[in-house]
């Protein structure tokens, strides 16, 4: 069985388990992998009729699994090379002696990867995409594309490596209107442009936006337009500055499954580096997380930035006091009790489980909002 069968499989599962909403999202995911422009127009049909009745989740649902099968049977050219499309290795931006540094920074990334780019604000995630994106240049070190074919001007490395920046550009005339003339650039006929716009439309959730102009569109409507207007583009390295600011956490999750979904396409996945404060939400669908502190490097897997490699540290919101937790935990080798951004943070010897931790907190009746475990989380690198 492909990958391709494989990935509606998954998606049939979704609509068998009345999942809906992911489900159809990740059919539109298996549809574009197909590059058919007949499943497209199919889709987009679909998608119209979902919008209309909303609440007809069952026919959706059934609607949806016919497709399916029809999608089932394209035959889908899988995309197997495993060369990195990005390699940096030991980047040095300096702005001089005494102001900001940046580096040494070294990054390797493959088609179909997502790294998560975090560190507060003026830790030089910014200078570090743009430095990636060839905006502005640096001092030391190396930094090499392979993109499948060696693009002949500037003009063919933009569409191959791409960096959207936090604030984007304002745009005028419609949505539709802005995502059809990208591609008129690209020689593609009058139908197959209508078709494959409307297909990227629906696949960013932009389908009832589709007409309104920049000033009608929230941040977060704006941002997906930017992605759309990119992605038509077939990027093969996709850089974005702090795509979930101004989102609620919901919409922030949202994108981030569709980024991550669309970077691993079967036929054409895409390398992404998206830059953001939004930490856990980062962290769920990246395959690597780059920290920067002060423009330092720190290596998630790198065993030296622990006290201890298998030492548990637990962030705990509760009404509690701290004598509260410190007699709870009075039978464990607790090492550190503090307390940062309106949690505590207890740091526990290598031998401390998480479930004995969690069932001493249960039977002292300690009141908890909240508890996450980030021994391995780059959240450790913010509470030290």
């Amino acid at each position: 069985m492909t990958k391709h069968q494989l990935r509606v499989l998954e998606v049939l599962n979704f609509f068998d388990n009345k999942d809906s909403v992911l489900g159809f999202r990740k059919m539109l995911d298996c549809a574009m992998d197909t590059q058919n422009m007949s499943i497209y127009k199919k889709v987009i049909e679909l998608t119209d009729w979902k919008e209309k009745y909303p609440t007809y989740t069952d026919e959706l649902i059934e609607k949806s699994k016919i497709l399916l099968q029809e999608i089932a049977t394209i035959p889908v050219e899988e995309y197997n090379n495993e060369q990195s499309v990005l390699r940096a290795r030991n980047i040095l931006k300096s702005y001089g002696s005494k102001k900001f540094s940046l580096g040494p920074v070294s990054v390797e990334i493959k088609k179909g990867q997502v790294y998560g780019l975090v560190g507060e604000n003026g830790n030089g995630k910014t200078t570090l995409l743009r430095i990636l994106a060839k905006e502005i240049s640096y001092n030391e070190g190396e930094l090499n594309y392979s993109f499948n074919q060696i693009p002949k001007n500037d003009y063919d490395l933009r569409t191959k490596l791409v960096y959207i920046p936090q604030r984007t550009a304002k745009w005028y005339g419609s949505l539709k209107d802005n995502l059809k003339f990208v591609l008129s650039n690209y020689g593609i006929s009058s139908e197959e442009n209508e078709t494959r716009v409307l297909m990227m439309i629906a696949r960013l959730g932009l389908w009832n936006y589709k007409h309104l102009k920049w000033s009608e569109l929230s941040s977060g409507y704006k941002m997906r337009f930017e992605l759309a207007r990119t992605l038509l583009r077939k990027p093969e390295l996709l850089l974005l500055d702090e795509p979930l600011a101004n989102l609620d956490v919901l919409a922030q999750q949202v994108i981030l499954e569709d980024l991550k979904a669309i970077a691993n396409s079967v036929n054409h996945p895409i390398a992404l580096i998206l830059s953001s404060q939004q930490l856990y939400e980062v962290e769920k669908v990246s395959d690597k997380v780059i920290f920067l502190k002060n423009g330092q490097y720190k290596n998630n897997e790198n065993a030296d930035d622990l006290a201890s490699d298998n030492q548990l540290i637990i962030e705990i919101d509760t009404s509690n006091s701290r004598e509260d937790l410190l007699e709870t935990f009075k039978n464990f080798k607790l090492e550190k009790l503090s307390f940062n951004g309106g949690v505590f943070v207890a740091y526990f010897a290598e031998e401390t489980e998480l479930y004995q931790v969690i069932a001493a907190l249960g039977n002292a009746k300690i009141q908890i909002t909240y508890l996450r475990n980030i021994s391995n989380s780059t959240r450790r690198f913010f509470v030290h």
